[in-house]
């Protein structure tokens, strides 16, 4: 590239250097460290005005992590997919489940003798 320009590369014209002195003092901050189940440390600058949480969600596994160094939460416990039938059977015994089934062919039974189904 030839040229001899007096421009610096990547700045713009009244940039100057970004320091304290242009954006003001920073707020006190306090550090605070958090745990996870798999060992994982993280560290977050809170304000010291600012109430911390008790809980932090790991950056590196995703996680609970709490303050507590010594007993970190437990990993959630994620429940499989139900499927249509497990949930009925929540809902219903088997006595129950068999008394509907009686009564669903019984119904049946009399609309087929009555000729009301056609098939």
């Amino acid at each position: 590239m030839a040229g001899g320009g007096n421009a610096i590369r990547g700045s713009r014209v009244g940039a100057g250097p970004m320091g304290e002195a242009e954006r003001g003092e920073a707020a006190p901050r306090q550090l605070v460290t958090y745990f996870c189940s798999h060992d994982h440390r993280s560290v977050v600058a809170f304000s010291t005005e600012a109430q911390v949480p008790e809980s932090w969600d790991c950056p590196k596994c995703g996680l609970p992590a709490s303050l507590d160094c010594d007993n970190p939460p437990p990993a959630p416990k994620i429940e499989p997919y139900k499927t249509h039938l497990a949930y009925v059977k929540e809902r219903r015994s088997d006595a129950e489940a068999a008394e509907i089934l009686d009564e669903a062919l019984n119904l049946l039974r009399s609309r087929r003798k009555s000729g009301d189904i056609v098939f």
